[in-house]
Formats: C-alpha cells, structure tokens, sequence
C-alpha cells in the first residue's frame, strides 16, 4: 500500500487547500515533515488517518475537532487521500460534520458527514462507492487493515511509539487483541466456562434429583407404613416394642445409610407394598360378590313390588271402561246416521251452489248491460260490431308505433345533422396540419443533417483531445524535469567545486607533506645514528619539523577527493539523465508551454463535447422525423375516413328525411278526430271488451238457469230414496270428515284399552301376588351396606395399589438417575479440568489464559523480529526477551517483555532504559510489530511508512544509528516519513516537507 497524495483544506490548522505530492519523495525514499511545535506536522497523518478510517487517534475518547478554526462559515472542510495496492489506484474524500449557514431562515444547520470512493481507470476518476458504510466495506477489502493495524504498522503516531514497549500485560493483550484479532479464543474461554457451569448445574440438579426422589420414597414409605414388619401383620398382629423402637429410629438411619443402602431398603419396603396390594384386591373381590347377591335380591322384591301397584291399577282402570259403556251406545247411534247422510251430502251441496250461480250470473248481466249502455251505441249484433272494431284497431297499430317512435326518428336525424357539421370541423382542422406537415419536414431534416456533420467529427476530435491531454501532461512533466535539472545542476555545480576543493586540499597536503620531509627526518635522527640522506653521524643543524603531515592524512584525503569525485559523477549522470528526460518531454509537449497545453486541451475537450452533444441531437432529430413520418400517414389515413364518414352522414340524414315525411302521413290518417293515435286506440278498445262482457253475461245467465233446474231434480230425488224426511233433517244429521273419525277413534279406544286391561290383570292374579305391598326398607339397607363394604374394600386395594406402583416408579426414577450420575461426574470433571486450563485456573500454573497464550506466541515472533534490529542499532547490547513470569498479586502475565543486556548478562524491565534507548527499543518493536502483522493480513506490501516521535532525545551517535536504520526501511522502494524539529536530521534529510504558521493563523505546507 503506497500513499501517493494528500489534499486537505479546512481541517486541523489548514484552512486553504494544502497538496502533498508524495510519489515527488519515492526516487529519495525517506522525507522530513519539519516545522516548529504546534505549526501542525501531525496533522499531516491525523489528515491521512482521517481520510482512510473517517477518524483521529489523538481525540480517540474526547471531541473530535476535526473542521479547522480559522475556517469561514462558508468555508470547506475536506480531505481527499489518493493511494494505491496492487489492486489499483483509489481516492477517498471525505469531509466531517461541522455547522454552515442554513440556506433558508438564517442561522446554523448542521452539514452532515460525506464520503466517497473513487478508482482510477483507463477512462479516469469513477465513482465506486459513496455510503458511509459502502466506503467502509471497500476500504476493508482493499487495505485489509484495520485502524489499529495501519496505526501500528503505517502511522507511527504521537504518544503511541513507545506505548507498546512500555505497557503492562493487561494493557498489552488489549493493544494485540486489536491488532490480530483474537477475541473469538476468549469467546472459546466463555464458551467453555458455559459448559462447565452447565454440567455443574445439570449434575447438582441430577443429584438432587435422587435426593428428592429417595426423600419422597422414604416420606411414602413412612405414611403407607411400610417401614419393618409393620405393614405385614394387618389387623391380626401387633408390633413388638422392639420393632416399634426401631421404626421410631429409621428416618435417623436414612440420613446415615448410603444411596444405594438407601435403595435397597426402599426396595424391601415395595415388596411389602406389594403383599398388602394382593391382600387388599383379594377383600375387594370377596366384597363385590357379597355386594352383587344383595343388588340381586333387592332388584327381586323391587321387581314385585311394581307387580302388585300395576296388579291394583289394572282393577281400577277396567271398573272406570265399564263405567263408559252407556255413553259409548249415543256415540255410536251419532256415527251411523252421519254415514247415512253423507250419501246426501252431494245433491245438496249442488243444489245449494246452482242457485249462488244463477244468482251472480243474473247480476252480472245487469252490470255488462248498464256499462254497453254508458256508450250510446245501438246494436242487434254485439259479436258482429266488436269483430268489426277489432280489425280497425289492428289497423290502427302501425301507425300507432310510428308514433310511438316519432322522437326518436326526429332525435337521429339531428344527430345526422350534427354529425354532418363535426366531420366537416375535423377535416378543415386537420388540413391545416396537413399542409404544415412539409415545411416542418425539412426544417428537421436540415437540422438533422447539420447534427450528423458535427457529430462525424466526434473520432477526430476524440483523438485531438487526446493529443492535446499528453501535450498538457507533458508539458507538465517538463516544467516539473526543468526545476529538477535546475536543481541537479546546481547540486553538479556544488558537487563539482566540492571535488575542486578536496582536490586542493590533497594537492595542499601532498605539498606540505613534500615540505615536512626534512624535519620529520630530522625527528628521527639521534646522535651517533646515520643520517638516511648523507650518511654523516653528526648532526649539527636538523631541520625543524612544525608543520607535520602523516601518511594517514593524505590517504584520508585521497579518500574524501574519490567521494568527492564520485559525488561529482552521479551528479553528472543525474543531470545528464534529467537533460534527456526534459528533451523528451519538450518534444512531447510540442513546444506548448503549461498555459498553452492546458488551453489547447480545454479547447479540445469542448469541442468534443459539443460533438458528442451533437450525436444525441441527431438522435432526438430522427426520432422526430419518424415521428412527423407517421403522423403525416396519420393524416392521410383520417382524411379518407373523415371523407367517407361524411358521405355516410349526409346519406343516413336523406333517408331519415323521407321515413318522418311517410310516418307522419299515417300517424294523421289513423289519428282521426282524436288527439292521438294510441287514445283512439285505447277508446275503441274499450268498446269491445264492453260489447264481449254484454255478449258473454247473457249467455252465461242462461246457462246458470239451466243448471239450477237440473240440481233440484237431483235433490229430490235423493231424498225420496232415503231415511230423512226433508234436506233440513239430513243436514242436521251430517258430521265433518273429523268429526267421524273422531267418534270412530274414541269407540275403537274403548274397546282396545278394556281388552289390554283384562290382559294385564288376567296375567298378574295368576301369580297370586299378596294383596299387601312388599316392605322394601329392610331389603334396601341389606344391599346399601354391601355396595358400602365393597366400595370402601376398593378404595383400600386403589390405595395400596397406587402406593406400591408409585413406590416403583420413584425407586426406578431414583436408581437410573443414580445411575447416570456417575457418568455425569466423570464428565463434568473432564470439562472443569479443561475449563481451568483455558481460564488460567487449577493446574495452569502460568495462570495464562487460550488468549494470551496465542498471544504469547505471536509476542515472541514480534520480538523476534525486532530483536533483528535492535541489534545493530544497539550495537550487540540490548535485545528483547518475552516474558512468561506470574505477575504480582494475580495481575494479568503471560505477554511481558524484558530487555537482556548484554554487558551485564542480566535482564531487566524496559521502564529502566533511558529516552534514547527507549526510543530505539521503541522503533525496533514497532517495525518487529509491523513486519508481524503484515504478514497477517496477507503479507500485504506497505510501500509508506510514517513514523512521529521523540528524535529530540537521541544523542549524536545514537541519531546516526537511527538514520542509518531508516535508511534500510527504503530499500525495495518504501518512503518513510519522518516527523522531527531536530536539526541535525533536518540537515541530513534533504528531502523535506516544511509546516509553517502564517501570520494570520493558519497554516500552509511547503515541499523543499
């Protein structure tokens, strides 16, 4: 993961917008973030922080003051972070929640927090995602680091450098749990913990199962009393006083005796239980019997006892049924001259109803008379003149009809009319568009073509506006490669008189070496020794030596002359190579200057919108066009059934013209004198129905009178040839239908009910049954006292049976329970012992718990990897060493860490380093601790690493060694960044990015 630009505005101390090129330090691998205290170098990283995880690890737990004071309420707030991974290259903005002026109604509202996610692709910058949890969720997948781990392993930041070091094991198992993740080993703990109290409870619960059961075995043991030889004896035998001590002592025994001692007592007592169950079934077998013959005897004396009270009613009944026999004689005399009259029930009822016939005949004719009368019209032949009048009326029905109809006929034909004038309205309106349709044709089709030209030019100027983007680009580059030649020349020009100057210097020395050859002969003279020159063994005047040069001197000047000159030549080289590189780009730029490339492409990129806005014009043109096409046919095809319709129209109007001149022609033909057709009609009607009435009275009049003569006759007749004097004395003789059946039915009863009843009685006193009632009482308490007996009897074998199978069920329930509790306890001792272990409990003798043991190891690999440098950067002295000690009075242990010195073999607590070698101690574990977790999120590549501490506490030496080991986190092409106001480092990293307060608050960042 490589960090390549910042931009931040409105945040922290930086109000405008502030760009951090960061791919400009990649070819120096390492930079400087330098400024004085409180200019806001660490908002650089709050900034980065913030824009990959939207929060501040500073104001983790207070406010988070993220909008920058000195902004306007109009101002921006804003962070934008441009990074890649070998999956891409991304940029995030994001801005925090601050207040800014409503738009409406003054005040403040609150602008709430935004983010988005974009990705660089061959066609630019696209959105992939803008959801606060969207942009959570990629960001995720695409650095597959969490904050805590990008803080540990990429920022560095304040205040957390040494925290690791330093911290204590509690605090340390926090910081790693974070970072590797292993909350779900501590879920195993819980997990484990659960099963444990779970078999606890299941086998405390089981074992008071057995307890319970035991407990309520022996109480119904005691109550049933079971207990010894006391249930055997009954009623029969008595308990010793030595039995009877020894039962008063059995609840004390119990609570002595083992379970299964406790069962095998029980046991005994259920087969006690048992014995006294048959005893007690075999009584209620012996009581049913006894209980059945007395229910049988006194069913028997029941059973006579209802003879003799049917025996005394029967006698009664058949003295009341003779008693009956001479109103029985007049009902019978009643029913014979009933059925006698009936034969004459037919002729007079004729009789009666001819003479009510011929008199509503008569008045019927009288009313059909006075209604013909009503008319005035005079006739012999009433069925002659109403044949007459009906045909007229048939007639007449045509014409009614046409009457009937004349609204409606008048009706459609202003609807034809009507019709005739909107077919007409449509066909002029719509040849107005018709006629407008061609101009309108080809204005469209000129603007088409126009679009088409335009946007055939689209794939030219595409590629011009590529062209013009890489001159801009280009361009750029150039102005970017000249300010780099410019400063490659001018490092050439002081790496040259650097060289100059050493090569000086050694010619300087060669000289006062040539100079000082005398005198350093002469040093080494002595008296009586031979001058190496003249051979002379004295030595009067030796030459002084004042200025001395040694040998080593020139060679370390010959030395510092190669550096220089090698100096010198990559100099060279750089700004050969940067010669070349701006050749190239001024080629590809054209000769544009910035403002050129950056107009020229502007220019291009219009146009080539205005071409693309020209091909979806066509588009829009054509589509149009298609429509005019079609409404033109439209047109057209409207026309010509506008055309016809109106012909049809004008048609269906002529016809309904001539059926109203026909239909009022008859309408006044059939009218008459009358006001209408249908009134003539219903008057005419009228007249017949009352010359038919007249016609049909008469006639039936007659035939009435005829009919009444015949009935009387008939009457007569029947009369003579039976038993009654008149129609007056076989009227009164006559009965209902009912009223027969019922004298039948009441006879019939008699005689049925006197013949039952001398049945029944001829049946009971050949039994010779005593004329005195049974007395019942006697019989009835002999057989109560039985069923008493052998329910109680039953009661006492349900009880003994329930008590000797509810015994069974709680010894059987006890002993299997019993049983699974040995297999419970066995396991529950496994889980327990495997609980503790994990817990740091029981045999855990380093009380570390799952956690803290994978932590454990994943601390020694950290060490590990930190103790590789910390050996060169402490010179051999110092390494770390994890520590597994029990902390004092049950504190947390198992992730301690020591510091082993070497110069005293001894190990000691890191709290006794000094600031510079916690500082190193610090870093080494901090890059262990980096290199650890990358490997855990993948062994992903982090090509960034920042780095905000304490240089300040480092001595000269001591800073060198730190250098020298940020100078090996470049190798593999990683910048690092450093955060320092020590100017020693400020002077030997040269590349450097300055924060600097302005006068008037805010602060600006500038890149050196």
């Amino acid at each position: 993961m490589r960090l390549r630009r910042l931009e931040v505005e409105g945040f922290g101390p930086f109000r405008s917008r502030q760009i951090v090129d960061f791919d400009a330090f990649a070819d120096d691998g390492i930079f400087l973030i330098a400024g004085r205290t409180g200019a806001g170098k660490s908002s650089i990283l709050d900034a980065v922080c913030f824009g990959l995880y939207g929060g501040v690890p500073r104001y983790d737990g207070g406010e988070k003051r993220l909008r920058s004071d000195h902004s306007g309420p109009d101002d921006v707030s804003e962070v934008v972070v441009e990074f890649s991974t070998p999956t891409g290259r991304f940029r995030v903005t994001r801005s925090p929640e601050y207040l800014r002026p409503a738009k409406r109604g003054g005040g403040l509202t609150k602008q709430a927090a935004g983010v988005g996610l974009d990705e660089w692709t061959d066609a630019g910058w696209i959105g992939r995602s803008a959801r606060a949890v969207d942009v959570a969720n990629d960001l995720d997948e695409i650095l597959q680091l969490s904050r805590e781990q990008f803080l540990q392993v990429i920022l560095l930041a304040q205040n957390r450098f040494s925290e690791f070091l330093l911290a204590n094991s509690k605090d340390r198992q926090t910081l790693l749990r974070r970072l590797f993740g292993t909350q779900r080993f501590e879920d195993v703990q819980a997990r484990f913990d659960e099963r444990r109290r779970a078999a606890e409870q299941s086998l405390g619960a089981r074992t008071a199962t057995v307890m319970a059961r035991l407990e309520e075995a022996e109480r119904l043991v005691a109550g049933a009393d079971l207990a010894g030889d006391a249930g055997e004896s009954g009623d029969a035998t008595e308990s010793t006083a030595d039995e009877q001590a020894s039962d008063a002592a059995a609840p004390t025994r119990t609570r002595t005796l083992t379970t299964e001692e406790r069962l095998d007592e029980l046991r005994r007592a259920k087969a006690r239980a048992d014995y006294r169950a048959e005893r007690r079934a075999s009584e209620r077998d012996e009581e049913e019997k006894r209980s059945a013959a007395a229910d049988a005897a006194l069913a028997a004396a029941r059973e006579e006892r209802r003879d003799q009270v049917e025996r005394d009613r029967a006698r009664t009944a058949l003295e009341l049924l003779d008693a009956e026999e001479s109103q029985l004689s007049e009902a019978r005399e009643e029913l014979a001259n009933a059925r006698s009259a009936e034969i004459l029930r037919a002729p007079i009822q004729a009789a009666t109803r001819a003479a009510a016939a011929l008199a509503d005949a008569a008045e019927g004719a009288r009313s059909a008379r006075s209604a013909w009368d009503l008319f005035g019209i005079v006739t012999d032949d009433l069925d002659g003149w109403g044949a007459q009048r009906t045909a007229e009326i048939g007639a007449w029905q045509r014409a009614r009809i046409l009457e009937e109809e004349s609204p409606t006929l008048r009706a459609e034909l202003q609807r034809a009319e009507a019709d005739i004038v909107a077919v007409g309205a449509r066909m002029d309106a719509a040849e107005v568009e018709r006629g407008a349709a061609p101009a309108m044709l080809a204005r469209l089709t000129d603007e088409r073509d126009e679009a088409r030209r335009a946007a055939d030019r689209a794939p030219d100027l595409f590629a011009a506006t590529a062209a013009a983007e890489a001159r801009w680009a280009a361009s750029q580059e150039a102005a970017r490669l000249d300010d780099a030649h410019r400063i490659a020349e001018r490092a050439l020009a002081e790496t040259t008189a650097a060289h100059a100057d050493a090569q000086s210097a050694l010619a300087r020395l060669r000289a006062r070496r040539l100079d000082g050859f005398a005198g350093e002969l002469a040093a080494g003279l002595a008296d009586g020794d031979a001058c190496p020159v003249c051979g002379s063994l004295e030595h009067p005047s030796p030459a002084p030596h004042t200025d001395p040069v040694s040998a080593a001197d020139i060679e370390e000047a010959e030395r510092l002359r190669d550096e220089a000159a090698q100096r010198e030549r990559d100099a060279a080289a750089a700004s050969s190579t940067l010669r070349a590189e701006l050749a190239a780009a001024v080629a590809r730029a054209d000769g544009r200057t910035a403002e050129q490339a950056a107009a020229e492409r502007d220019a291009a990129t219009a146009a080539h919108a205005e071409s693309i806005a020209a091909a979806e014009l066509q588009r829009v043109l054509d589509a149009r066009l298609q429509e005019l096409a079609a409404r033109t046919q439209q047109l057209e095809a409207a026309h010509a059934a506008d055309s016809a319709e109106l012909a049809s129209a004008r048609e269906t109007r002529a016809l309904l013209l001539q059926r109203a001149t026909e239909s009022e022609s008859t309408i006044a033909e059939a009218r008459g004198d009358a006001p209408s057709v249908a009134e003539r009609i219903a008057a005419s009607t009228a007249q017949v129905a009352a010359a038919s009435a007249l016609a049909d009275a008469i006639a039936e009049h007659a035939r009435r009178e005829a009919a009444a003569r015949d009935a009387v006759e008939e009457q007569r007749q029947a009369l003579a040839a039976s038993a009654f004097a008149d129609a007056a004395a076989a009227e009164a003789a006559l009965r209902s239908a009912a009223a027969q059946a019922a004298l039948d039915a009441r006879i019939t009863e008699h005689a049925v009910r006197r013949e039952k009843e001398r049945a029944i009685l001829l049946e009971l006193e050949l039994r010779m049954l005593p004329d005195e009632l049974i007395d019942l009482a006697p019989v009835e308490l002999a057989a109560a006292a039985a069923r008493s007996a052998w329910t109680s009897a039953v009661d006492e074998a349900a009880r003994a049976a329930g008590t000797a199978e509810r015994l069974d069920g709680l010894i059987e329930s006890a002993a299997s329970e019993h049983a699974r509790t040995a297999d419970e306890a066995a396991a529950f001792e496994t889980i327990r012992g495997l609980a503790d272990t994990i817990a740091g409990r029981g045999a855990n003798t380093r009380k570390m718990t799952l956690e803290t043991f994978v932590l454990a190891a994943e601390l020694e690999e950290i060490v590990e990897a930190a103790n590789r440098r910390l050996g060169d950067m402490s010179t051999g002295r110092y390494q770390l060493q994890h520590s597994d000690a029990l902390a004092a009075r049950g504190a947390a242990s198992g992730l301690g860490i020591v510091v082993f010195d070497a110069f005293t073999g001894q190990s000691r607590p890191a709290q006794s380093l000094s600031g510079g070698e916690t500082f190193l101690s610090s870093l080494a574990l901090a890059l262990g601790l980096a290199e650890v977790v990358t490997a855990r999120a993948g062994g992903i590549r982090l090509d960034t690493l920042f780095i905000d501490e304490g240089f300040g506490s480092l001595d000269g030496d001591t800073l060198d060694v730190a250098m020298r080991t940020l100078d090996e986190l470049r190798q593999g092409g990683r910048t690092v960044g450093v955060i320092s106001h020590v100017e020693a480092m400020q002077e030997q990293i040269p590349a450097q990015l300055r924060v600097r307060a302005t006068p008037e608050g805010p602060s600006i960042i500038e890149a050196r």
